[in-house]
């Protein structure tokens, strides 16, 4: 199987992954009108946050969270082409390509302004600036896809447990789930066929009662 054939088919199974994940917080969800463009670009500040751009003052690039943003972004702009009518197998093949290329872009913080520039003046997903923005946090498709799976996989559970009823609990013996996300998706295998549901067993194992 070739690296372009492994990569249309992690995209493939990202875009299903959403569009259950999407249908599961409402069957209507192609209907509501949500700005899911607006999502993009305030994500693109908090993350600007992580990764710093204050001259007045030292930064650290706080990595796993800038690519924890990126994760999230990515589930905004995969709704973003879903909305658009075309087939996932067509979404899938323009992403894989889009993704492959980017731009000459070296300032991570441009590559954002980019991607948040289109967003906001055309509400859609420029995937060559995020594919600069990966690049220049040491991102790659298999980490995007292994954090995409972790990710939405937690996002199902909170549903499952009460999220948009007000009764999750989000902090499991004094760590966020997100924390605890992060430690468990290390333990497995991403490329295992049922990585999604071991992971969400691992999940509701260490849920607090």
């Amino acid at each position: 199987m070739t690296a372009l054939t492994i990569a249309t088919n992690q995209i493939n199974q990202m875009l299903s992954m959403q569009d259950a994940m999407n249908s599961r917080v409402s069957d209507t969800w192609r209907n509501n009108n949500y700005e899911w463009y607006r999502a993009i670009w305030v994500e693109c500040a908090e993350m600007l946050d992580h990764h710093g751009w204050k001259w007045w003052k030292h930064q650290e690039i706080d990595v796993p969270q800038v690519q924890l943003e990126l994760v999230d972004i990515f589930h905004f702009g995969l709704s973003l082409r879903l909305m658009t009518g075309q087939s996932v197998t067509a979404i899938a093949s323009e992403l894989t390509e889009q993704l492959s290329q980017g731009t000459d872009e070296s300032d991570f913080k441009l590559a954002l302004e980019s991607l948040a520039s289109s967003a906001v003046t055309d509400k859609a997903f420029n995937a060559a600036a995020f594919a600069d923005c990966m690049r220049l946090i040491d991102m790659d498709l298999d980490e995007l896809f292994r954090q995409y799976v972790g990710k939405n996989t937690l996002n199902f559970f909170r549903q499952d447990f009460g999220y948009k009823e007000g009764t999750y609990i989000k902090v499991w013996n004094g760590k966020e789930d997100n924390e605890v996300l992060a430690e468990v998706v290390n333990t497995l295998d991403a490329s295992a066929e049922d990585f999604q549901q071991q992971l969400y067993n691992a999940l509701k194992s260490h849920y607090p009662s």
